[in-house]
């Protein structure tokens, strides 16, 4: 079953870094500018580098034009698994 996920893009940020914001949501930072689709491409090549799955893998399914971007993949994974092969970790609260 594919897995779908959001995540912000900062383009044109002159380096390539993934976290979590302050509100749990996934931001990637790019070098690319979003002119001629060349974010869109770099987002992409990120994604298929760090789950070592081919790019043809990866969709685009919303916000081909907008930061905010839904991203489909054709693995089955978790959002937990995900953070992990993309070296992000989660922040624990210290009152839980």
């Amino acid at each position: 079953m594919p897995f779908v996920f959001e995540v912000k893009v900062v383009p044109r940020s002159g380096k390539n870094k993934w976290m979590l914001d302050k509100s749990g949501k996934l931001k990637c930072y790019l070098k690319n500018p979003p002119e001629k689709g060349l974010a869109n491409k770099e987002l992409v090549k990120l994604i298929a580098k760090a789950l070592s799955i081919p790019q043809q893998d990866i969709k685009i399914i919303f916000g081909q034009t907008s930061k905010n971007k839904r991203i489909k993949v054709s693995v089955e994974i978790t959002f937990d698994q995900l953070l992990s092969f993309l070296k992000i970790e989660k922040q624990q609260s210290l009152f839980e």
